[in-house]
């Protein structure tokens, strides 16, 4: 029997510490994380447990709130890195998900965060509120400009088209968290 090379056995070991952290990263610092038998009943519930926890806790799903289009980018970019999932299959994970996951669900509890005044508050609260819970929207410091880009993939993720209202969020953001 020959001694296995060192670069398998270090690539290995590489491997290994990196699935240990990425497990200690998903977990360290968030909520307990969710349970199968924590999430709503119906169907695809067996698949999105089964298929999503293969590479993430279901926190990370538990946590969004996506409109169709948000979700069905989301399913598709999952199968397409790996999740085992058949096109009928990610339809059925697809339905469950924008049913018990999508804008307008219950939010975990969240501490309160209260807005500055400004023009475009109001529309954070409710448009932005419906899928984030304030302190996640207000925690994050982008450039002025990266908030334009930001507020314009998240209509799209729900399916809306309002470049009105998206303008106006966006110039709120920037202007009362913008880095520059």
């Amino acid at each position: 029997m020959q001694p296995r090379p060192r670069a398998f056995v270090g690539a290995l070991a590489a491997l290994l510490l990196a699935v240990a952290v990425t497990a200690q990263a998903q977990t360290s610092g968030a909520a307990p994380p969710v349970r199968a038998n924590a999430l709503p009943p119906g169907e695809g519930r067996d698949l999105v447990a089964v298929a999503c926890s293969q590479c993430h806790v279901l926190n990370v799903i538990t946590s969004m709130r996506n409109g169709q289009t948000g979700w069905r980018d989301h399913v598709y970019n999952m199968v397409l890195r790996g999740a085992q999932l058949t096109p009928r299959e990610a339809d059925t994970v697809l339905d469950y998900l924008v049913a018990n996951f999508g804008p307008g669900q219950q939010l975990p509890a969240a501490k309160a965060v209260a807005l500055p005044s400004g023009p475009g508050k109001e529309l954070v609260e409710t448009r932005c509120g419906i899928c984030h819970d304030l302190e996640r929207i207000t925690a994050v410091k982008r450039g002025k400009r990266e908030w334009n880009d930001v507020v314009a993939a998240m209509f799209a993720r729900f399916g809306t088209g309002a470049p009105d209202e998206a303008q106006a969020i966006a110039s709120y953001l920037g202007a009362n968290f913008g880095s520059d």
